[in-house]
């Protein structure tokens, strides 16, 4: 443990996203710890810079290699996580990227689940393609398509939990062991549960990313990344591909993701009650056709709710009993409801993630991914649920009405 670090290890994470991480402590005893609005840092003296730039002395040099509001940031997303280390980016793609980056080389191969976000599916089949690495997706539902497909060049295995949009689950835990003695790391996209609902490290899980974006901020009003992992991985990822590439992260943007964070937990509760009542609506619609929730019954490995994940979540899926047209008309119909594509903001937002955020799909994988073009992707907010859901209603009637005179 570091000097003056108090550990926050026996604490809830309730209240560990308030008081976890090594807050840098202002000299006029400031509750909330100072922001560190720098791009550089002053050295002493010539020795101290030549010291600090070699690594024989510990301190900051330059705010993309460090800064203190950008360490308490990681060190607390780091211990929510279970992990010794993290390190912010700039955004979730840019953690995304140089971790990957960092683990391969020309020549080498990859396993990803065939149901991830858009962006990420064209990192791994258009760049790396590029750059000589072979991205393999695949089924991970069935761990033994992994085992089937694993090979002594595979360099890890990426996967989301729920998985963006349809919340596709992954058993996290059977996915490490067909991984067997494999030296692939396994990656975790837990972006949609965030640490409080889901433990991929307790599961087997090498790496943990989160689109800090999304629940860890809350608010709307940031774009950032962290990958949390032990310190060795990730200071090789600081130290090269994060670095180098300059996806690093503002320390502004820090300081606002730990803002954010110390109503993670009750935002969290909130985020779940209100998706349940929406699904409880949603099912009752004569429009809708097919609903994609965890929390439900029927959705595939929803026994995983309560054992691997804690709730369900607040992102829905559902498709229309309609045509795209269909699609479109009900979301131009919405009046509260943003349209927007990002979750975990305090707004409820929607989207049609075949038009948008899965728009670099091509159509065959996009069918092959269960992306239909009536699908669309609730992340439902923190408003009364009674406004959302009368949001709703008013739009699926409108459409309605226009689906049973064509039927």
């Amino acid at each position: 443990m570091s000097e003056g670090k108090q550990s926050t290890e026996h604490h809830q994470l309730a209240t560990q996203v308030i008081h976890g991480g090594k807050a840098p402590q202002d000299p006029e005893g400031a509750l909330v710890a100072p922001l560190y609005q720098t791009s550089t840092f002053k050295f002493s003296h010539a020795d101290q810079g030549s010291a600090r730039f070699a690594g024989e002395e510990p301190g900051y040099i330059y705010s993309r290699l460090g800064n203190p509001t950008i360490t308490q940031l990681e060190t607390r997303v780091a211990g929510l996580e279970g992990f010794s280390a993290a390190a912010a980016s700039a955004t979730g793609m840019g953690a995304i990227a140089a971790t990957t980056m960092a683990l391969v080389r020309s020549g080498d191969h990859v396993l990803v689940s065939d149901a991830i976000y858009g962006c990420s599916f064209a990192l791994f089949s258009e760049l790396f393609e590029r750059f000589g690495i072979e991205a393999e997706f695949i089924d991970m539902a069935d761990p033994d398509q992994i085992t089937a497909h694993l090979r002594d060049n595979t360099r890890f295995v990426f996967i989301e939990t729920p998985a963006n949009p349809h919340l596709k689950l992954l058993d996290i835990a059977a996915i490490k062991t067909a991984m067997g003695s494999s030296a692939a790391k396994l990656i975790v996209d837990n972006t949609f549960m965030t640490p409080l609902l889901q433990q991929p490290k307790s599961l087997g899980a090498d790496i943990v990313i989160h689109s800090a974006t999304k629940f860890l901020n809350g608010h709307g009003d940031v774009v950032a990344g962290i990958v949390c992992g032990d310190e060795e991985t990730i200071a090789d990822i600081k130290m090269t591909t994060l670095k180098d590439m300059g996806a690093t992260m503002s320390p502004h943007d820090a300081w606002l993701i730990l803002r954010g964070l110390k109503t993670l937990d009750v935002r969290m509760q909130r985020h779940c009650d209100n998706a349940e009542k929406v699904v409880s609506f949603l099912q009752q619609h004569e429009l809708i056709k097919k609903i994609y929730y965890p929390g439900l019954a029927s959705h595939p490995k929803h026994d995983l709710v309560g054992s691997q994940m804690q709730r369900a979540g607040a992102v829905i899926a559902f498709e229309l009993h309609s045509d795209e047209q269909g699609a479109r008309a009900f979301l131009d119909a919405l009046d509260m409801i943003a349209l927007a594509v990002s979750l975990g903001d305090a707004e409820t937002l929607i989207q049609h993630p075949a038009s948008m955020t899965h728009s670099p799909y091509t159509p065959e994988a996009r069918q092959a991914a269960g992306i239909s073009d009536t699908l669309l992707r609730i992340a439902v907010g923190l408003e009364d649920a009674n406004d959302i859901i009368a949001d709703l209603k008013q739009a699926l009637d409108s459409v309605a009405s226009r689906w049973r005179d064509s039927a």
